[in-house]
């Protein structure tokens, strides 16, 4: 019997070491390094001291930093909720739609992933340059009389965001509606409800588990993809990701870099675990 148990224990720690060792390596050793490196100080040249001091958590409360969280947090507002607005139709039209079409749909939604999205950000920034493809078409069609940029605007770079996260929106979306069983609505309809207040009453409670997940799965991204505001807004709609950037590459402060780093971390923390109180499927997190 023991030796039965201990070959059973030496099969388990054989299939689970090797994940836990590359999780220790790739996750927690940089994790504890960066979190180490928010407490150092500075020399005269810029270079991590490591000295504890709070003076960089201290720094977080910069008033100008105040004001690149806020933007932050209504840009991915703003993402998040045109994404549950044009992700919602189209992740119920998927689900609810013939076997034989949900496939392609469901393909549409897949294939950007087949591409970076940093390349995919650099071909919207050619089209809507004022000599790419929109202003040459617009012009060739007598509409505009000289080249329009759109670019380096915050309207553009909630564009860019919610073009990058949109998948991730419809995913959880259409795993609650796909899941929600139809008799429910004939039911309601059978009632006397309005198709209205069916989608009201029926339809949108039962799948509000798929709007939270898209919701944090939009929103918290969208705090970090620094490169979309970089390239679409110009530098003009800066976010706490091009902040965490900013001091790890021209500002050369990376102790500071590494304290904005671990707020991003603790507001996603604290995200996900509020999510997880209000019953919602850790699975659909990929947690």
């Amino acid at each position: 019997m023991g030796k039965r148990l201990r070959g059973e224990t030496l099969a388990a720690f054989t299939m689970v070491a090797p994940a836990a060792l590359w999780l220790f390596v790739f996750v927690a050793v940089p994790l504890i390094y960066v979190l180490g490196l928010s407490f150092c100080g500075q020399d005269e040249f810029g270079n991590a001291v490591f000295e504890f001091t709070t003076k960089n958590y201290a720094n977080l409360l910069n008033a100008d930093y105040l004001q690149i969280y806020l933007r932050s947090v209504l840009i991915a507002g703003a993402t998040t909720a045109l994404c549950v607005a044009v992700g919602y139709p189209f992740a119920y039209i998927i689900a609810r739609t013939s076997s034989r079409h949900k496939s392609v749909f469901y393909m549409l939604v897949i294939i950007p992933f087949w591409t970076n999205s940093l390349v995919r950000v650099y071909g919207w920034k050619t089209f809507f340059s004022g000599t790419g493809w929109l202003s040459s078409v617009l012009m060739g069609l007598g509409l505009i009389d000289a080249p329009i940029d759109l670019l380096y605007t915050t309207p553009m770079t909630v564009f860019g965001m919610v073009y990058c996260l949109f998948p991730y929106m419809v995913l959880p979306l259409y795993s609650a509606i796909e899941k929600l069983d139809g008799s429910l609505i004939e039911a309601s309809a059978d009632l006397g409800a309005r198709r209205s207040e069916t989608f009201l009453r029926v339809i949108l409670p039962l799948t509000s588990s798929g709007i939270f997940s898209g919701s944090i799965m939009v929103f918290i991204p969208c705090l970090g993809y620094f490169f979309v505001s970089d390239i679409l807004g110009g530098g003009n709609a800066d976010m706490i990701g091009n902040l965490i950037e900013r001091q790890f590459q021209s500002a050369n402060n990376w102790p500071l870099g590494a304290a904005l780093s671990i707020m991003l971390i603790l507001i996603t923390i604290v995200l996900v675990r509020a999510y997880q109180r209000m019953g919602g499927d850790m699975d659909a997190l990929g947690v």
